[in-house]
């Protein structure tokens, strides 16, 4: 955890533009961090100081980094003993120069105007708004996109709603004010001591948010990458790291209303319950289900239903192949493309029972706001306004 007494360190300002800082914490990253670098360093927003913080790699991780260096001066290596994400991101924190702090995972990729379309928005904003997001597309190995992101998004104060819809959704789409980052105490490392790192950037953004106002850019700007062996692809980890981050959350902020923590809690124990299945643990799968049907009693018949409906698809697809003798052919992916427009997202839909729940979040939301910030006059945000909504997506769909 960071500390906020940073007095000694200088306010650097470009004449232009202020300065960011892009902090890219790196492990066994040989395979991608150099397309990551140049994600980075051809952002049409130019001051940037790209600091790599090259957590313990036993790869050519730091070989790879220093050769890119060579290229653009903007970016500097820094090796530390493993530590985990979390502390890592902590070292380019302290090390940061810049006004602002962008964190890019070091096998993500950026699309070419991420950062300036972020600086553009924060920056003439108040110092209540601390940071800004944007949205992603999920990409393989060989960049292609491998799933849309949904246009689920909200602005302003959306502590209540966050802690259910998780609206950021990974650890590269963030811009936040440094000031801001120390004062909430940077990532918190205790999950990775514990074995359930995963979520750190969660817990991180629920801090962020429950202090203050998120903007966000309603593009996907960030291609996410999802391969075995990533962390989110540890999918015990990552259930037992979901649902410790949002007790923990829930736990500091006991004025939140009854319905906000139910509804928090049950999103992510099904979240989990589903990292579980995937994991092929039948005990937790067990144990959570049966904590979800206390709230949902309902959930066990609709999740059998759902199996009964998929293995009915797949014995009509089954058929349907071999009356044809041959497999349908696989689509081939389009490239995440850094230099062109950004490709479209998927408008989710919404039922009626949907939109009362995300109305009476919001209203939740409202009522903390005014509470945080009596004195500012934030005008509530129409439940319409496409920047004021939704979420369902995380690294793993969270």
């Amino acid at each position: 955890m960071l500390s906020s007494s940073d007095t000694d360190r200088r306010d650097v300002r470009h004449v232009t533009q202020p300065l960011v800082s892009v902090v890219i914490p790196a492990f066994n990253a040989s395979g991608y961090i150099e397309r990551t670098l140049r994600s980075a360093g051809r952002q049409t927003y130019r001051n940037l100081e790209i600091i790599v913080i090259n957590d313990g790699s036993t790869d050519d991780t730091a070989r790879v980094a220093e050769q890119v260096a060579l290229e653009d001066s903007r970016i500097r290596l820094l090796s530390t003993p493993n530590r985990g994400v979390a502390a890592a991101r902590n070292t380019g924190i302290q090390e940061a120069a810049g006004l602002f702090v962008a964190f890019l995972d070091a096998d993500d990729l950026w699309h070419h105007t991420k950062i300036e379309k972020q600086v553009n928005a924060l920056d003439r904003l108040s110092p209540q708004w601390a940071a800004v997001y944007v949205l992603h597309h999920i990409i393989n190995h060989d960049d292609e996109i491998i799933r849309s992101c949904r246009l689920d998004v909200a602005r302003g104060y959306i502590f209540a709603r966050h802690l259910t819809f998780k609206y950021v959704g990974n650890g590269s789409a963030l811009l936040v004010r440094r000031d801001v980052a120390l004062e909430i105490g940077g990532f918190d490392s205790s999950y990775a001591a514990a074995g359930i790192g995963g979520c750190e950037d969660l817990d991180f953004e629920l801090r962020l948010a429950a202090r203050y106002h998120i903007d966000v850019i309603a593009e996907p700007l960030v291609g996410y990458r999802q391969y075995p062996g990533n962390m989110s692809s540890n999918h015990l980890q990552m259930g037992q790291s979901a649902l410790e981050v949002v007790r923990r959350s829930l736990a500091a902020n006991p004025h939140l209303p009854q319905y906000a923590t139910r509804s928090a809690t049950i999103t992510t124990q099904k979240y989990a319950f589903w990292e579980f299945r995937q994991a092929r643990n039948t005990y937790l799968s067990l144990v959570t289900a049966f904590s979800i049907s206390q709230r949902e009693p309902d959930f066990v018949v609709r999740l059998a239903l759902k199996k009964c409906l998929r293995l009915i698809n797949r014995c009509v697809h089954l058929v349907t192949t071999s009356a044809k003798g041959q497999d349908s052919p696989r689509m081939t992916g389009s490239k995440f493309d850094q230099e062109t427009a950004p490709s479209s997202v998927v408008h989710p839909q919404e039922t009626a029972q949907f939109r009362r729940h995300l109305v009476r979040l919001a209203e939740v939301d409202a009522e903390l706001s005014a509470i945080l910030d009596p004195i500012a006059a934030f005008a509530p945000v129409a439940i319409d306004d496409p920047n004021c909504l939704r979420s369902r997506t995380r690294k793993s769909e969270i």
